[in-house]
């Protein structure tokens, strides 16, 4: 008998061999037996003078049920809590290594043939419109519709700002805005050292005055003439700030941030009075400068605050661009260049999701089907295959502008080829917009380059982990044995062990044991124990 007092609860623990010392007899765990031996226990006890429990209490719980919550786990649970864990782990794993194999699907197009081939065909037909539509200032169909929007744009902003006068004379709009948004810098014209230093004329003073450019430069300078009361111009390379002496434009507000808004306003307003010409303008008048041109000046204006010597090569820029508007290449022309550019990127989008469309109806079940799995079909904004079809679209536009720029040039060249023209021709928005195409393939190429190794090395991952997984599913299986556990319980439920009582009786008798030494059932034990 071996007492442990190291818990919380005292006990016992009884140990014995089950085999006698002669190895003629052998204890039998049979059914009562635990009261059996109490019973021969306390026999013993009371023929040798020692005390016994007279009355002992019901069967109590066992140690699990009395630890309760502060039970810990078996062995077997242990392993049990730790394939479980390891198997959510690894089915985590498995997601993530199959999102990688995933991704780089993404970054490849998926294009076919006939993707090319609309591709290329939208191209080709904008690349048409451009050359027969757009072609050059003064030249240009789409440009005198986008002149005549502007215009109305202009006197529906002057009406916004007040004007009561001809809703029809964009003249008296445009003064009506000018005398609204006054500036400093606004000198169209002038003898003296406006014509030495700046040859201004009204055709050019919307280049050079930098505060007319739609930069944030412009923006900048525009202000500071603004709180200044002078002009900047650039000229012949140089940056040139004058003066105005006259001191008759004061900038409204009580305090900086509202002359700061002010002036905000002022730039503004004045840019959009600008846009279709001044109000003593004949004809289509010189509009503002377009961004993409106007940065010449920026270059030069920048240069020459921080001391650094403007090269032949600004200069050239500067001048070319200048020749350009004094062209009527201006915010307007810039515009309708864009008209066929937007057109090709409108159609292949749009084909594109006609032919997902399609596809997804002719290859998705009805009853799969659902307005996510649609979008995520169809959308042509973020996937690989639609921004490859408008690289060759935009490419293919760009080959027949540039082309017929080319031979424009050497047209207007007679014998030589005509810069000037060509530039004047060639579409920018068109160039800028497949560059942009031509930077995302890169980008692209170089990720799906990287992409690419990591998914060949997941997908071997993958395998391994599925096989991991199937392992720990089969040791999962092996220790999901909690309902085998019970049988002991369901033993003492059923009649097993009448049955068992039975062939023992049975097989006494064939021993020839004699009948009064027979137990035949669980109350001849407990009268032979001296049970109750």
């Amino acid at each position: 008998v071996c007492t442990h007092i190291d818990k919380a609860h005292v006990h016992n623990h009884i140990i014995w061999n089950s085999t006698a010392l002669d190895e003629q007899r052998k204890f039998r765990n049979f059914w009562g037996s635990t009261r059996a031996v109490r019973r021969l226990n306390d026999t013993i006890c009371v023929e040798n003078g020692y005390s016994i429990v007279a009355d002992p209490k019901g069967k109590g719980q066992t140690y699990d049920k009395w630890l309760g919550n502060q039970k810990k786990p078996s062995h077997r649970e242990r392993i049990c809590y730790a394939i479980d864990e390891a198997l959510a782990q690894a089915e985590v794993e498995l997601v993530v290594l199959n999102e990688t194999v995933e991704s780089i699907k993404e970054l490849k197009p998926q294009c076919d043939k006939l993707d090319y081939i609309l591709a290329a065909s939208s191209g080709a037909l904008c690349g048409v419109i451009d050359i027969f539509l757009v072609g050059k200032p003064d030249e240009s169909p789409l440009g005198d519709i986008t002149d005549k929007w502007f215009a109305n744009r202009t006197i529906d902003f002057a009406k916004l700002c007040g004007y009561k006068g001809d809703k029809n004379s964009l003249s008296s709009a445009i003064n009506f805005l000018e005398e609204k948004f006054k500036i400093p810098y606004d000198q169209s014209v002038g003898g003296g050292i406006f014509r030495e230093l700046i040859n201004l004329t009204p055709s050019n003073h919307h280049f050079k005055s930098l505060g007319h450019n739609p930069t944030l430069l412009g923006l900048f300078f525009s202000i500071l003439n603004q709180f200044t009361n002078t002009s900047d111009f650039v000229s012949n390379g140089e940056l040139i700030s004058l003066n105005n002496s006259d001191g008759k434009f004061e900038l409204q507000g009580k305090n900086i941030p509202s002359k700061l808004f002010c002036g905000i306003a002022n730039w503004i307003g004045h840019l959009i009075s600008d846009v279709s010409g001044s109000s003593g303008s004949k004809g289509r008048g010189m509009g503002i400068p377009s961004p993409i041109w106007a940065w010449s000046n920026d270059v030069i204006a920048i240069k020459a605050k921080l001391n650094i010597p403007v090269t032949e090569f600004d200069k050239s820029v500067n001048e070319l661009a200048l020749k350009l508007f004094k062209k009527g290449y201006d915010v307007r022309f810039q515009t309708t260049q864009a008209i066929p550019v937007f057109i090709n990127e409108m159609i292949v989008r749009l084909l594109y999701s006609i032919r997902r469309l399609i596809g997804y109806y002719i290859s998705v079940p009805k009853n799969d089907r659902s307005w996510g799995l649609l979008w995520k079909s169809c959308e042509p904004f973020s996937n690989a295959t639609v921004k490859r079809m408008l690289t060759v679209a935009h490419g293919t536009f760009c080959i027949i502008d540039i082309g017929d720029a080319t031979i424009r040039g050497f047209e207007k060249g007679i014998g030589s080829f005509n810069v000037f023209e060509f530039v004047l021709r060639l579409n920018v928005v068109g160039v800028g917009r497949f560059a942009i195409s031509l930077y995302g393939e890169t980008k692209r190429a170089i990720s799906y380059d990287h992409a690419r190794e990591s998914s060949d090395f997941a997908a071997k991952e993958i395998t391994i982990v599925e096989n991991y997984i199937e392992g720990l599913k089969i040791l999962s299986a092996k220790y999901d044995d909690a309902r085998l556990l019970t049988f002991i319980a369901d033993f003492k439920k059923s009649d097993a062990y009448i049955k068992a009582f039975e062939r023992s009786v049975q097989l006494a008798e064939l021993r020839n044991v004699p009948a009064n030494r027979i137990l035949k059932d669980k109350a001849d034990i407990d009268r032979y124990f001296g049970g109750k």
